[in-house]
C-alpha cells in the first residue's frame, strides 16, 4: 500500500478527541503569558505524545504548527535574552511575542474553521 493511500485510511472517528486536544494546546499557549511559560512546555509535551495519534488527520498540520510555534518561540527568546546587552533584544523579545500571538490566533481561528494549516501543502 502507498504512503498516499495509508494516509486516507486513517479513522477519522478519533479527530473530535484530537481537535479537543489541538483547543488545549491553543489554550495552554495562551496561559503561558500569564504563568512564566510552564503552560507552554506542557502544550508541547502534549503535542509530542498526541502527535502520533494526528499523522494522516487534518489535524496533523494543527499539531506540527504548534510544536513550530514553541521551537521557535523558544529560540528567538533566547537570542532576545542575549541581545538585550545591547538594547536590541527588547525589540526581538517583543517581536516574537507578538509572532506567538499572531500564531496561536491563525492557529486557533482555522481550528475552529475545521481548516488545516497548510493546505497548499500535500
Amino acid at each position: 500500500m502507498s504512503e498516499q493511500q495509508e494516509l486516507n485510511v486513517q479513522p477519522e472517528q478519533n479527530t473530535g478527541a484530537l481537535k479537543t486536544i489541538a483547543t488545549i494546546v491553543y489554550v495552554l499557549q495562551t496561559l503561558s503569558y500569564f504563568t512564566g511559560g510552564i503552560t507552554f512546555i506542557a502544550a508541547v509535551i502534549l503535542n509530542y505524545i498526541k502527535k502520533e495519534d494526528a499523522h494522516g488527520t487534518w489535524l496533523a498540520s494543527h499539531f506540527r504548527w504548534q510544536i513550530r510555534t514553541f521551537w521557535f518561540g523558544i529560540l528567538w527568546a533566547m537570542i532576545g535574552t542575549m541581545m538585550l546587552i545591547v538594547a536590541v533584544g527588547y525589540f526581538v523579545l517583543i517581536a516574537n511575542a507578538i509572532w506567538i500571538i499572531y500564531r496561536i490566533i491563525k492557529g486557533w481561528l482555522r481550528l475552529s474553521e475545521g481548516k488545516e494549516m497548510y493546505p497548499n501543502q500535500s
